[in-house]
């Protein structure tokens, strides 16, 4: 970038109302990042050389302070509620001016960057930080210019990231002195009063959300890969189902492993990183991401041995949310750019702790829009608080209800046409319980999920004989390679059939209670779902 890498004073700042900062660093490299991060105290070293933070009190996103700004751009449509609270166009100049105001005297970093990897589709972004190591995270997270490229960056979406800076709830009409708000007229995004670097990635990916499907793309909240013969997989699901673990295939390429878009042309992420969840990590059991974690990562809450500089992932001493950021091409057979065709195959993955939804199934479009609007999971008894012996459904629309500003079946609907359009297969995936409910039953074979989805994807499993299942009506495939033929049976697991039955309809229940919520206007998409029964 032609832009130096540290001005004095703010005047290359001044379009965005920063005038009074000491020194402003622009796109520094990752290793004078580190540098600056150390000597700032923001972070130590790790003996592998990656960079090790805290974040403080908020150790992951704190959905009940996100706001968006309403005016008439947005008035109409985004979805307003309890995801996308409404904030008014002065309360949210007033919080700007005076975070801004909050900088004054002080030394702040800017990245620029870009979000999605089609430049057809790509998002200039401009990243403005009170500390090193959130512009650190900007880099290693999002899509990195070319070094080369003397051409001037201009900023489509600009994010103030101000962790020390507090709002005043009867001041601003915020709930708490923490604000994540996003402004799509003035295409600025505030974050302030927390240091969590997970908010900058998910601000992004909503203003994604929002302004890509005016232009025929659709986002996604999932994984992509695509074999030696190019054919892409997408796969859906929330945390614990399982999206990472069986989308990191050695024998696939990873196009990306959280968010991406899909145009007319294909597939393409919407990231230049991975931020990876790590309590736990083991070279054994996820190899690519333990060798991600390098010089230049960024590890949020992981403990580590501050004179040994040795870490410790198995710690939950600060948070279970302990996560890695680094660049996608740390992992060794990413697709770069992460551009690839339209989807072959779908998988939506869920961790049922019923027990009852089948290992795999095949989905109609229709039924693949009923379970994408659905974006089901189970939280486990006593994992956490609240939870009582019985597992607790989690439904989550489109698989990201928290990063929709637009209605969920606007996202479905794309879904159901690109689908049919494409000729796309989808499977529904059961990486949870078989043989009963959680403390009754076994957590499925990772052997056998592997090998179903390995058959999926290859299109193994696209027209081989199935049956209708009794309650859910999705076609349950009858054999597999490398799967007993047994364990694609859910109700022949049960040693009590009947108790299946009755457990079965119990979850089909939650389903339908849960679909009310999408009213009249999803009917077509629950009678057509209806008529297959």
């Amino acid at each position: 970038m032609a832009n130096p890498s540290a001005l004095s004073g703010a005047a290359p700042l001044n379009e965005h109302g920063i005038r009074n900062v000491e020194v402003v660093h622009w796109n520094l490299g990752a290793a004078q990042l580190l540098e600056k991060a150390v000597q700032r105290g923001e972070g130590i070293l790790s003996s592998g050389g990656a960079l090790v933070v805290e974040t403080g009190q908020f150790t992951g996103r704190s959905p009940k302070d996100k706001y968006v700004v309403r005016e008439a751009g947005t008035e109409s449509s985004v979805d307003w509620g309890a995801v996308n609270q409404p904030m008014e166009e002065s309360a949210f100049d007033g919080v700007l001016s005076r975070l801004v105001d909050s900088w004054d005297g002080s030394e702040l970093f800017v990245h620029d960057c870009f979000g999605g990897a089609d430049p057809r589709y790509t998002l200039p972004i401009r990243v403005i930080a009170q500390y090193a190591w959130h512009s650190l995270f900007a880099r290693q997270l999002f899509i990195r210019p070319d070094p080369v490229d003397s051409g001037e960056h201009v900023p489509q979406f600009t994010v103030f990231f101000a962790p020390s800076f507090k709002t005043d709830p009867d001041q601003d009409g915020t709930k708490s002195q923490t604000c994540i708000a996003i402004n799509f007229k003035k295409r600025t995004a505030i974050i302030a009063g927390t240091g969590y670097a997970g908010e900058l990635k998910k601000s992004i990916f909503t203003v994604l959300n929002y302004l890509l499907p005016a232009r025929g793309v659709m986002p996604m909240h999932c994984s992509a890969n695509a074999g030696e013969d190019g054919r892409v997989a997408l796969f859906f699901g929330l945390s614990g189902t399982g999206k990472t673990t069986l989308s990191a295939d050695p024998a696939r390429r990873l196009i990306g492993d959280d968010e991406h878009g899909w145009s007319d042309s294909g597939v393409f992420n919407f990231e230049g990183g991975c931020y990876a969840k790590c309590i736990r990590l083991s070279r054994e059991k996820e190899p690519q991401i333990w060798n991600a974690i390098r010089f230049g990562t960024v590890l949020e809450n992981v403990v580590i041995d501050p004179d040994l500089r040795e870490l410790d992932f198995d710690s939950q001493k600060l948070t279970e949310n302990t996560r890695a950021a680094y660049p996608i091409e740390y992992i060794d057979n990413a697709m770069i750019p992460g551009v690839g065709g339209h989807p072959t195959h779908m998988l939506f993955l869920t961790a049922d702790a019923f027990g009852v939804l089948p290992p795999i199934s095949r989905l109609t479009p229709e039924q693949a829009m009923y379970h994408f609007l659905s974006g089901y999971t189970a939280k486990l008894a006593g994992t956490e608080r609240g939870i009582g012996s019985e597992p607790q459904a989690t439904f989550s629309a489109c698989f990201g209800a928290p990063f929709l500003p637009r209605p969920p079946l606007e996202y479905a609907r794309m879904l159901g046409e690109k689908m049919r359009k494409h000729e796309v297969k989808c499977f529904l995936v059961n990486t949870g319980w078989v043989g009963g409910s959680f403390g009754v039953g076994e957590r499925m074979n990772l052997k056998y999920t592997r090998a179903m989805v390995n058959a999926a994807v290859a299109g193994e499993l696209d027209h081989v004989a199935a049956k209708p299942h009794p309650i859910f009506h999705v076609a349950v495939p009858t054999s597999c390679p490398g799967v007993p033929s047994g364990i694609l049976d859910a109700r022949g697991q049960w040693k009590d059939p009947h108790a299946y039955d009755r457990q079965a309809h119990t979850l089909d229940g939650l389903f339908r209670k849960n679909f009310e919520k999408f009213g009249d206007a999803a009917q077509e998409i629950l009678g057509a779902v209806h008529a297959a029964r």
